[in-house]
């Protein structure tokens, strides 16, 4: 269940391919490996997902942008990604640097373009409730 998903201003669109962004990231996911070498992130549940916000508002609404010279037109990533318990602090600590290298390197030439406050976050369980329903993960097994 690694869930990576990106909230975004909708102004961002325009700027950045958000579809080569989800496509790197997962990738990246894919590639993270445990102390014992094994992939840490199924590769059948392995998702990131990017929603455009249509509406929002951000810090002073480009006054201090617009006053330095600039257009104002601020945006916001969001990027929280949603693990299940039981990696070692360390395995999650390599994930998140290595999505946010990811993430940061895609995301630099956006950063030049305009004022963008980029967020990321990794949570994860404990769980109330958690039910997985797949087609996915059988066409990945290594058996086959």
């Amino acid at each position: 269940m690694p869930h990576l998903v990106i909230l975004y201003t909708s102004n961002l669109e325009a700027d950045t391919n958000m579809t080569v962004l989800c496509r790197s990231l997962a990738d990246t996911m894919l590639t993270v490996e445990d102390e014992a070498g094994k992939q840490v992130f199924p590769t059948g549940g392995v998702r990131v997902l990017a929603y455009p916000a249509a509406h929002y508002a951000i810090a002073d609404g480009g006054e201090a942008g617009r006053a330095a010279g600039g257009s104002g037109d601020y945006g916001f990533i969001y990027l929280n990604l949603r693990m299940g318990r039981g990696r070692s602090d360390a395995v999650k600590q390599q994930a998140g640097q290595a999505l946010q290298k990811t993430a940061m390197d895609h995301l630099q030439p956006l950063l030049e373009l305009k004022p963008v406050g980029v967020t990321f976050q990794i949570d994860e369980g404990p769980e109330v409730f958690d039910s997985k329903n797949s087609s996915l993960h059988p066409l990945f097994k290594k058996d086959r």
